[in-house]
């Protein structure tokens, strides 16, 4: 898909792309950290038939709920094979026991036997996060581990 990358000077960026139904859809970035995200029409990209602005918060948890279907759908495909081994993504909640700590303080491995391949924040996929990577709120984190592993995670992250 072409991403069309266009500088909106004195406001940030404009990002977007044509979708199949004629029409332009896409996000601004505003300098100021703030994003809208747009829908134009598709043969003037600055006629702007929609538009909701979003707070980074918001940016994060709609590119996560966007992002993170793709990334464990692809992981379960390949585990396919390897019985016993599930996937599964947790949120990390804004002011959680775990938003701004790094992952080694989750000692997840140790305590579940599951582990942490990726972990998705606004849109980006952080694959095989080292053990200093430091969780925010917001962060959807994905899990590979067994029925029993994932269970354990559930309840260490979710309640954390």
């Amino acid at each position: 898909m072409n991403v069309e990358v266009t500088p909106l000077p004195g406001i940030g960026t404009r990002q977007d792309f044509m979708i199949r139904a004629g029409r332009r859809i896409g996000v601004i970035t505003h300098r100021d950290g703030k994003f809208e995200l747009i829908v134009s029409s598709l043969d003037d990209p600055d006629d702007c038939t929609a538009s909701i602005a979003l707070t980074p918060a918001e940016a994060s948890t709609l590119a996560g709920l966007l992002g993170s279907p793709q990334l464990v759908a692809h992981l379960q495909e390949q585990q396919r094979e390897v019985a016993g081994i599930s996937t599964k993504q947790f949120p990390i909640l804004p002011g959680s026991r775990f938003d701004g700590s790094p992952l080694a303080e989750t000692e997840l491995r140790t305590r579940t036997g599951a582990s942490i391949v990726a972990v998705v924040r606004a849109g980006t996929v952080h694959p095989s996060p080292r053990p200093d990577f430091v969780f925010q709120g917001g962060d959807l984190v994905v899990v590979v581990g067994t029925a029993d592993g994932l269970g354990a995670a559930a309840e260490l992250l979710g309640g954390g």
